[in-house]
């Protein structure tokens, strides 16, 4: 194949494209789902085909096929493209510079969740079900797990050939609890879908979600008896299974170059963030806060070896003790911003295109004992798990609702359980307002595996590393 591919090439750049780029890429996902101990669907899916990316007198232009063998044809319609982009781009693309790599990435596994038998990981999920079930008067359990091979192949003009081979496990299970007309959910290892990594079956294993089950079915069967939760201004400590979409939806998507440039207005909004205060180091958070972008931690889901630019997996730091020091990129937004690409630019498969995406996203972890953290605080909530957000399309104002909520009172949990919690801020007032992130003994990668963005609708894999943080004067209700 890369023979054929460096020919493709050849061709491209002898009609005069200044750059090209191929990806072929095969995709095979086995997704299993249980209800109320019975399965409700199992499905496989596969999905190859090729990707052409060409730059011709400063103009791009993309195609995709199904069709692997005939690659010239699908290189000759992206060539077509950006020829007829030329009428229309008022300024011409670059790319930022990088290194030329021949090399192989493989996702380390232990055992391979393609030839675990299916009959196991249905026992499993049913297992689990049966646990919630008989611990706790329920309305309805649920369990899923989903895997995913993909097999990628990048040869670019510039000489890199570039094979991966990604593995991804994962899972989780839900228990319900119905009372007087009211239905509250417990979720494990997070909410939407559970949690989610780069690894084998190992990965799902670990998770240990049979040990957890009774947990959660106790917990959503007093939740749906407790209170509302409290309206107000509290302390609040977050914890990182709610943490992870806080920093995704506040830190992640407002950091991307491409959002910041406005690329993303039309679909997904863009962001508060300007360019020069990137370049100036605006206070983007407290001494506290220190976020960096890591494609290569370990096991988590958005690591990968290179980025569909064909740049080496790197790890940065975007914001350094609160002071906003860098962002996310490709290799085409860095060029507009004067530096070069950290590899972020990645495709939704082979049928699109490539764009800024989020890969580990995570805020390191802080000096504190959980108990420091909890006897900080007076009157105040221990938040867990997400249920539903709200950021607005410059991703200033935003609003979180978790599942649940623990009491604080006089530095201890009381014991109490809320239901209904929901808090919000503003984006830099909010991260300012942190004054202490827990140990690296509680840090914990969540991966997200239905990352929106982009038109036509693309769909990536992140994740985001945290403890749990405490903040200060939180509004807390709508």
């Amino acid at each position: 194949m890369k023979t054929e591919m460096q020919a493709v090439l050849k061709y491209l750049q002898s009609a005069g494209a200044e750059y090209a780029d191929i990806r072929l890429v095969d995709t095979l996902v086995e997704q299993i789902e249980t209800e109320n101990q019975k399965v409700k669907n199992i499905a496989n899916s596969r999905s190859r085909g090729v990707g052409v990316r060409v730059i011709y007198d400063g103009s791009l232009g993309f195609a995709s096929s199904q069709d692997t063998v005939d690659l010239e044809k699908t290189a000759a319609k992206a060539l077509e493209i950006a020829k007829a982009s030329r009428e229309l781009q008022k300024t011409a693309i670059t790319y930022s510079k990088k290194e030329v790599f021949e090399d192989h990435y493989v996702t380390p596994i232990k055992i391979d969740p393609f030839k675990v038998p299916l009959e196991h990981k249905v026992d499993y999920l049913i297992k689990c079900e049966r646990a919630m079930a008989t611990s706790a008067e329920l309305s309805k359990t649920e369990g899923i797990m989903i895997f995913q091979l993909q097999d990628k192949v990048y040869a670019d003009s510039e000489g890199s050939f570039i094979t991966q081979t990604l593995y991804e496990s994962g899972g989780g299970i839900k228990a319900y609890a119905t009372h007087e007309g009211d239905t509250q959910v417990r979720s494990y290892p997070n909410s939407f879908e559970g949690d989610f990594g780069t690894g084998g079956y190992e990965y799902v294993e670990d998770l240990d979600m049979l040990n957890y089950a009774a947990q959660i079915s106790i917990q959503a069967y007093n939740l749906v008896r407790a209170e509302e939760c409290p309206k107000g201004v509290y302390d609040v400590l977050i914890d990182s299974d709610q943490m992870q979409l806080q920093i995704h939806e506040s830190i992640g998507h407002p950091l991307e170059l491409d959002r910041i440039y406005g690329s993303e207005l039309a679909f997904a909004g863009g962001s508060f963030v300007t360019e020069s205060m990137v370049k100036e180091g605006f206070k983007y958070g407290s001494e506290h806060v220190t976020v960096v972008s890591d494609a290569l931690t370990s096991g988590a889901l958005g690591t990968y070896g290179y980025d569909d630019d064909g740049v080496k997996a790197m790890s940065v730091t975007l914001i350094d003790k609160g002071i906003l020091k860098d962002v996310i990129t490709s290799r085409d937004t860095a060029s507009v911003f004067g530096s070069v690409s950290n590899g972020a630019n990645r495709a939704d498969g082979w049928q699109n295109l490539p764009i800024v995406r989020m890969n580990n996203i995570s805020l390191l972890p802080g000096d504190f004992e959980l108990f420091e953290l909890i006897g900080g605080i007076e009157d105040g909530l221990y938040l867990k798990t997400n249920k539903s957000w709200s950021i607005d399309d410059m991703r200033v104002n935003f609003q979180f609702a978790t599942e649940i909520a623990y009491e604080i009172k006089n530095g201890k949990l009381t014991g109490k359980i809320f239901k209904n919690p929901v808090y919000s801020g503003i984006t830099p007032e909010f991260w300012a307002s942190c004054d202490g992130v827990a140990n690296k003994n509680y840090w914990k990668v969540f991966g997200t595996p239905n990352c929106g963005k982009g038109q036509p609708m693309q769909v990536a894999h992140v994740a985001h590393g945290s403890s749990p943080a405490r903040f200060r004067n939180v509004k807390v209700g709508v």
